[in-house]
């Protein structure tokens, strides 16, 4: 509940509208909206610094349109995850200044333009295969406002690759590696940064990869100290992780 809402609840209290149990109740209630089959946490940017991202998956254009104009209505800058092409391409129809990806699968809907940007995040990908889910996170770090670096196909069948975009990699605030396959690049990545690594497993590789999981459990074994795991494919996660790390730094280094 904002300042506003709050001294609007006073008032009535005061005027006598609302009795001493009533107005602690609004106080302390949460604010939601039933929008078809979903219920809307309208004040989750408050608790937890963003509103609530849409899964888009499974839910009906229909669902999704309402869902979006409703949180339109409410100010709520709009971020949909899992997106396909189909609802995807109507919601965008539906609200010119939509902005639909339909590599990431995510549609973001923002209340006004800006370029403001706080904090640095980079998004390494080991191959080009891995580009959908870094997307993901590169929309999601959009959507969050924070500055994005991305840096593709410098898996550790070139080591080198990497090596060459270190010095651009220790000026982020903390760091997405993106890798199917054996899931080796994040730890490398560790090893030369001051920062955290967010390690995203995809689900990238041959049957023995087993859709990904043998990228997660070596990422869980990673030997650097620095390196933390997502699920797989969970690039909207690692992204929403490392930019409050990222916006978290910059509001300390303004203090």
């Amino acid at each position: 509940m904002d300042r506003e809402q709050l001294e609007n609840l006073a008032g009535q209290l005061l005027s006598g509208a609302l009795s001493l149990d009533q107005f602690i109740a609004e106080s302390l209630a949460s604010r939601t909206a039933e929008v078809g089959p979903a219920t809307l946490d309208l004040e989750r940017s408050s608790r937890c610094g963003f509103p609530e991202v849409v899964f888009g998956d499974g839910k009906s254009i229909d669902t999704l349109s309402a869902i979006v104009r409703r949180m339109l209505g409410e100010g709520i800058d709009v971020l949909v995850t899992r997106v396909n092409e189909e609802n995807g391409t109507a919601l965008a129809a539906l609200f010119p200044q939509a902005r639909y990806s339909e590599l990431a699968r995510t549609l973001r809907v923002p209340i006004a333009e800006t370029d403001s940007r706080v904090g640095r995040v980079a998004v390494v990908t080991a191959g080009t295969s891995d580009l959908p889910v870094a997307e993901e996170a590169r929309e999601t770090l959009e959507w969050m406002g924070v500055e994005t670096l991305m840096v593709h196909d410098v898996g550790v069948a070139g080591p080198h690759r990497i090596v060459a975009h270190v010095p651009r990699l220790r000026t982020a605030d903390a760091v997405v590696v993106v890798a199917g396959m054996e899931g080796a690049l994040p730890s490398v990545v560790g090893g030369y940064v001051a920062c955290p690594v967010i390690a995203v497993p995809t689900s990238v590789g041959y049957g023995a990869s087993f859709g990904g999981v043998a990228a997660l459990l070596a990422m869980l074994n990673s030997c650097a100290a620095n390196v933390c795991v997502v699920n797989i494919d969970a690039g909207f996660k690692a992204a929403y992780v490392a930019g409050m790390i990222a916006r978290r730094t910059a509001a300390r280094k303004e203090c």
